[in-house]
């Protein structure tokens, strides 16, 4: 998806459905890929930068002489934020282009939404070549940093982008010369293009991204949005169980009993940490178990089968602490 065509055939690619009541049963290999990719439920952090991405949007609409306000998702790893960025680009792409179709005999689809990742090591100049890419910008070894971000600039103001995702952006340091460089790009992109940008970052508040005089621009410039866990409880409601509720309704198992998954809220709960990418995974994995072993539902004890993540196995069984071995007290 760093690519145009990537992004393009992403977005205009129906999301996987559940199975509709009364239609006739799917393929085994149906339902292995379709529990392989799965759906997408909307969590509140979603419906949080859905709605602050479009009022930014509009907020920046006619803004040209500073750069536009943005936003930055935060949170630990496997908190759903490159999910959650992805939707909402997703939904932003298919409503631009809903507005404004293609007109006809046009070669040139509109490219509202740009996605890029910030390389690991990142440099100035390649990320403004990651920038390029996305485009097709032809980039040739001997041009600068300076040629390839006017190239970017030019190209991306040509092509009508509107909004621009950057994942990664914890692998930014502006403590370092090439660090502080990158930072520099970034704001320089922010001024020029007149987009609004959002960044998906791992507790970027706990990074060097937010220090010094370029940390301190970013955070005056961008509003904090946190992808944390899903509580247990919230008042009167219990979140990570609506979710569990919403995976369960989506499955395509022939003999799992409805109602079993939120009966071990609390299990999957502590299981996960209340991680929505852990607990996705785990229901997946447990999905495709039980249609490869011929059980077709999922249990407590077939959870518990699925090795997760490193995260989150270390939350689930955390190593216990080594115990002092006890002194002998020799006798005279």
């Amino acid at each position: 998806m760093t690519t145009w065509q990537g992004w393009q055939q992403f977005t205009t690619t129906p999301p996987p459905a559940p199975p509709e009541p009364g239609a006739p049963p799917r393929s085994t290999e149906e339902r292995l890929a379709y529990h392989s990719a799965f759906i997408t439920l909307r969590t509140p952090v979603i419906d949080t930068l859905a709605t602050s991405v479009r009022t930014l949007m509009i907020l920046g609409r006619h803004q040209t002489m500073t750069a536009r306000p943005s936003l930055i998702v935060t949170g630990p790893a496997a908190a759903g934020k490159t999910t959650a960025l992805l939707h909402v680009g997703r939904a932003c792409h298919l409503a631009h282009t809903h507005r404004n179709p293609t007109p006809p005999g046009s070669a040139h689809a509109p490219v509202p939404v740009a996605y890029v990742l910030v390389p690991p090591g990142a440099t100035a100049k390649t990320l403004a070549t990651e920038f390029a890419r996305y485009l097709g910008v032809p980039v040739t070894a001997w041009m600068t940093q300076a040629q390839i971000t006017d190239a970017v600039c030019h190209t991306y103001q040509q092509a009508g982008v509107r909004l621009v995702l950057i994942d990664e952006i914890h692998r930014l340091n502006p403590r370092t010369t090439t660090g502080a460089q990158t930072a520099d790009l970034i704001k320089d992109l922010t001024e020029r293009i007149h987009a609004t940008f959002v960044y998906a970052g791992i507790d970027v508040t706990t990074t060097a991204l937010f220090s010094g005089v370029r940390g301190a621009q970013l955070a005056g410039r961008a509003s904090l949005i946190e992808c944390g866990p899903l509580p247990a409880r919230h008042g009167t409601h219990e979140p990570f169980k609506e979710l569990i509720a919403g995976l369960e309704d989506a499955l395509d198992l022939q003999q799992h009993r409805p109602g079993a998954l939120p009966r071990h809220a609390a299990y999957l709960h502590q299981r996960t940490a209340g991680r929505i990418g852990s607990l996705t995974r785990l229901v997946r994995q447990a999905a495709i178990t039980a249609i490869l072993d011929r059980t077709e539902r999922i249990t407590k004890q077939s959870l518990d089968q699925v090795p997760l993540d490193h995260l989150a196995e270390t939350h689930h069984r955390p190593t216990p602490t080594p115990t002092r071995p006890r002194s002998r007290t020799r006798r005279p």
